[in-house]
């Protein structure tokens, strides 16, 4: 029986990786152990509640107003004892998180092979997004078995010198999270407020968005809304005050604009699923939406996901205020522009990839 642990610590990490877990722990080959490090912490734990996923470890590393450098040594200060202690025979890191690019640094330390769910996505710009650019591909530069999500991501591997018999196309696991998640009878507040009107779903969080970025991206959204009675936009906030206040500034008095607390995955996934459109900063959702057939307007100016962009799933459109307000208004006014959006293939896969990377773990381990 081969050990194999996974690490993850930030709520978009917990989305896709515990269909993961729950798919390793049926397999009688594996001992699954899983380990979560509270990067997030509200957040990361709604969702191991949905999915009933109950780590064995626990680093408990979310501190308030906490840097990159505290995440960092936190991590890799408590993760040393429990992989001595553990040995497993891999670890699973997902994506681009802090706590992906940690993990990585300490297997690689105690020479643990690593396997990166996700990997070689790339914007190649290390500061956009920021960290995440830089922690992927040092993520790939340690890692051993590389589960890219689509044919591109496996090209950026192989251009990077990765070698091609370790690398293989598996789609995304949050595709496997939807098929569990939605459900065509589901009801909550914020659906049932929303019914009749066509509904804008918004999520903007990003480091490197915050301050007069966003208040661009936020400025745009409220002149849409005061210019179009028939929409209604929900926000569920990010935690972080920064954000915070800049949404209060931006949307307060407009009772079609609703800012909540962050859903779980449930709710936001149903949520989602009901929305006309989505405005985001975000990455998992880029590769969720168009699962659902819902076009997305990416308020960043690059993207690691260029294959919803080919696929016409997404659109860039920055974070000026003009370009996101002439962007949504097409969507909301020519039908022909929706249409060619919603109904273009996805290219994140088929719903099976926990199932693909169980099989290529057995095996190669």
């Amino acid at each position: 029986m081969k050990k194999v642990m996974l690490i993850f610590g930030t709520r978009p990490e917990a989305i896709k990786m515990c269909p993961l877990v729950l798919e390793l722990e049926q397999r009688p080959e594996f001992e699954t152990v899983t380990c979560v490090t509270g990067q997030h912490r509200q957040m990361l734990d709604q969702i191991l509640e949905c999915f009933h996923v109950e780590p064995k470890y626990d680093l408990c590393i979310m501190r308030e107003k906490q840097t990159l450098f505290d995440v960092t040594i936190s991590i890799l200060d408590r993760l040393r004892e429990i992989l001595e202690n553990e040995k497993p025979d891999v670890v699973l890191v997902h994506g681009d998180t802090s706590t992906a690019f940690v993990t990585a640094l300490a297997c690689f330390y105690m020479q643990i092979p690593v396997g990166h769910v996700e990997a070689g996505l790339r914007t190649y710009n290390l500061y956009s997004p920021f960290p995440e650019e830089f922690n992927r591909q040092a993520v790939d530069l340690i890692a051993k078995f590389y589960f890219a999500p689509t044919q591109l991501s496996r090209q950026n591997l192989l251009k990077e010198g990765k070698p091609d018999e370790r690398i293989f196309v598996t789609g995304n696991t949050v595709i496997d999270a939807l098929d569990t998640t939605v459900r065509t009878d589901y009801m909550q507040p914020e659906i049932e407020w929303a019914h009749g009107s066509r509904l804008i779903l918004l999520t903007a969080h990003r480091r490197e968005n915050l301050g007069e970025p966003m208040r661009g991206m936020f400025t745009a959204i409220r002149r849409i809304v005061d210019e179009t009675p028939d929409v209604k936009v929900v926000y569920p906030m990010h935690l972080n005050p920064a954000v915070r206040a800049v949404a209060h500034e931006c949307f307060d008095g407009q009772d079609r604009i609703r800012m909540i607390e962050p859903l779980d995955v449930l709710d936001f996934h149903n949520l989602m699923a009901r929305a006309y459109l989505i405005l985001t900063d975000s990455g998992g959702i880029q590769e969720e939406a168009p699962a659902l057939g819902k076009p997305v307007l990416v308020m960043r100016d690059t993207t690691e996901r260029p294959e919803g962009v080919s696929a016409g799933t997404l659109r860039l459109v920055g974070t000026d205020e003009q370009p996101i307000y002439e962007a949504v208004q097409e969507l909301l006014t020519d039908e022909v522009s929706y249409m060619e959006m919603s109904r273009a293939v996805n290219p994140y896969g088929d719903g099976h990839a926990s199932q693909y990377i169980a099989d290529i773990l057995a095996r190669e381990l």
